[in-house]
């Protein structure tokens, strides 16, 4: 059963939803307007479009099939055009073995001690079959990461022609839908907080390929020609380890790339990477990935403080702390491993990694109603999604929460699938992605 923190569901208040206009646009690539090419969605706010997904399953019922995994790898699956592309790390040798070290953090870590293969999948959509398989890397991983993590954390992206895998220290690679590498690029050894681990994703616009640096030592900004892995610029950024991924967001009729970073949150102009604004009050440790949607940018972390800000993109310039173009703040409740959902003018967001939900007016940044204990759930790694009406949440243990979007939200299921899961969960038309620790389900009303 759903609960507030103060009341039963049922005592709330209701409030008045905004009316919200999202469209996508795909220009000059093979990407389709319903498929999931990249983290968070085709929007990137974590909502499917036009989607008409189940909202109820069991480990025997509307499941349409199932296919057994290989490795680990937290990043969430891409699907377009009926193909499915994810990426796993598998060991070649012994298991991890856990750490010995007296670093802050470090006892939450695990050592490598073998060779691991970096290897990307493509599945087909329709019945799970595996179309091919290609180990783009064997090595010793850098170093090793956080007990919570993998070493396949970051989730690709595709332009519905090519499919981007990126492993950070183990490279950038490019593949076409056959499987044949086109490019790839190495980038160097990244040295994380703590040896945490890595997982920031590429983000794609056009013939853009950016991907965002930052780790223990030179941090930087990059964007590559998509088509032949070229250097189009790189800027360096005085930031620490993020594990935020950065979205790209057409700003006064220019694409803004915007990053998350401990010291500030910027906005760089697509076309050479310069700074167009920033802003500082983020915390250390940024995980969550920002969204955006009507000119408003949502941004929020939570380790040794907790921040979540709306941020007018419009004619923000220069250094906008403090200003008239932050909109609102709040200090409770503060996202910090799931990233937030932005559907239908209400931001949905969790309390750390808990089972607590807080969904508001994205406007104000007034409750709407405000928290709500999410029952059954534990731990909660993967970000929530959205479509047709309903919300979704996935915990550590692969149980998913089905609440309606509503004046007053309203369960709707729990649904488990008897494994673990710390991606998010991926929703193209019909069909329900679940990428679990041991299989890839996809959920369908049958």
């Amino acid at each position: 059963m759903l609960h507030s923190p103060l009341s039963h569901l049922h005592k709330l208040t209701c409030w008045t939803l905004q009316a919200w206009v999202l469209c996508a646009l795909f220009a000059d690539t093979g990407v389709a307007r319903g498929d999931w090419h990249q983290w968070r969605g085709p929007l990137g706010t974590g909502v499917a479009p036009n989607a008409t997904p189940p909202t109820e399953w069991t480990q025997e019922r509307n499941i349409s099939w199932k296919t057994q995994l290989e490795g680990e790898g937290h990043g969430t699956p891409v699907v377009s055009r009926g193909l499915i592309f994810l990426t796993t790390a598998i060991p070649v040798g012994p298991p991890f073995e856990p750490r010995q070290s007296g670093r802050p953090g470090a006892h939450d870590n695990r050592r490598v001690t073998t060779k691991y293969q970096f290897q990307a999948w493509a599945i087909k959509a329709a019945d799970g079959t595996l179309l091919w398989k290609k180990t783009l890397q064997e090595a010793i991983p850098i170093e090793g990461a956080h007990n919570t993590a993998s070493l396949a954390s970051a989730s690709p992206v595709t332009d519905g022609k090519r499919f981007y895998a990126f492993f950070g220290s183990h490279g950038l690679y490019c593949l076409n839908r056959k499987g044949e590498l086109l490019w790839q690029k190495q980038l160097g050894a990244m040295h994380t907080k703590h040896g945490h681990g890595e997982g920031a994703s590429p983000a794609l616009h056009g013939q853009t390929l950016v991907v965002n640096w930052d780790h223990e030592g030179e941090s930087f900004l990059i964007a590559l020609d998509s088509a032949d892995g070229t250097e189009k610029w790189r800027v360096a950024r005085n930031e620490v380890t993020s594990w935020s991924t950065p979205i790209i967001s057409n700003v006064d009729g220019e694409q803004q790339v915007i990053v998350c970073g401990t010291d500030k949150v910027r906005g760089y102009s697509l076309s050479n990477g310069n700074v167009v604004w920033e802003s500082g009050g983020m915390s250390a440790n940024i995980v969550a990935t920002p969204v955006a949607g009507n000119g408003v940018l949502y941004a929020g972390s939570s380790y040794e403080k907790r921040i979540l800000m709306a941020i007018q993109l419009s004619g923000a310039k220069g250094d906008i702390t403090g200003s008239d173009r932050i909109l609102w703040t709040r200090t409770r409740g503060t996202p910090y491993v799931p990233s937030p959902l932005l559907y239908r003018g209400s931001l949905y967001f969790l309390t750390h990694y808990q089972n607590v939900l807080t969904r508001i007016t994205a406007e104000t940044g007034r409750n709407a109603p405000g928290a709500l204990r999410l029952g059954p759930l534990s731990n909660i790694y993967a970000s929530p999604v959205a479509a047709n009406g309903h919300v979704y949440i996935t915990d550590l243990n692969g149980q998913t929460l089905v609440i309606t979007d509503t004046e007053i939200p309203r369960f709707v299921s729990i649904n488990p699938i008897g494994e673990s899961v710390s991606a998010s969960l991926v929703i193209d038309g019909s069909m329900i992605l679940i990428r679990g620790s041991k299989h890839l389900y996809c959920v369908s009303v049958q």
